[in-house]
């Protein structure tokens, strides 16, 4: 009986000392996670970006850290977490495909006002859509018809096709 509450006891202080470890290391991985999250946000806001868009940083930045705490901890406690990153790498990829479209008017984004093809208040004939350009945003154009409608054009669609530019005006 002395032997076996002997080994419960080696036992206890083994995995004890683990589970212990496991907490501090999820507990301080949250208050990074917090810290870092906040200071996305405030240089965000700083940086003039929409306050939806610093909110939605925060939360990834807060989120990715947590999720990397959380396996760091998994992994202190001996659960195999190859698996675990298995899956966050899968759902990275998904993720990279879903945004394939929107990395690709980013990109036409910056080619349109690095190489200027045509600037704000020229009248185009680009990407399905004609009349004079309002704004040059990131990801889309927008162009004010002849009917004066507003025209959005993804910047991909623009740069992949013929622009016609009226010198006219």
């Amino acid at each position: 009986m002395h032997d076996a509450i002997q080994k419960v006891s080696e036992y206890t202080i083994q995995y004890g000392m683990n589970v212990a470890a496991a907490i501090i290391i999820f507990v301080i991985g949250r208050f990074i996670a917090k810290f870092v999250a906040g200071l996305t946000e405030t240089a965000m806001l700083k940086a003039k970006v929409d306050k939806t868009l610093a909110i939605f940083g925060r939360h990834l930045t807060f989120y990715g850290v947590i999720t990397f705490a959380f396996i760091a901890a998994l992994n202190k406690l001996g659960v195999e977490t190859s698996s675990f990153i298995a899956v966050i790498g899968a759902a990275s990829l998904a993720v990279g495909l879903a945004l394939q479209g929107s990395l690709a008017n980013f990109a036409s984004g910056v080619l349109i006002v690095l190489f200027q093809p045509f600037k704000v208040g020229d009248v185009i004939d680009a990407g399905g859509a004609q009349g004079t350009v309002e704004e040059i945003q990131i990801l889309n154009t927008i162009i004010i018809s002849g009917d004066n409608k507003k025209v959005i054009v993804p910047n991909s669609k623009i740069t992949s096709d013929k622009i016609t530019i009226d010198l006219a005006k």
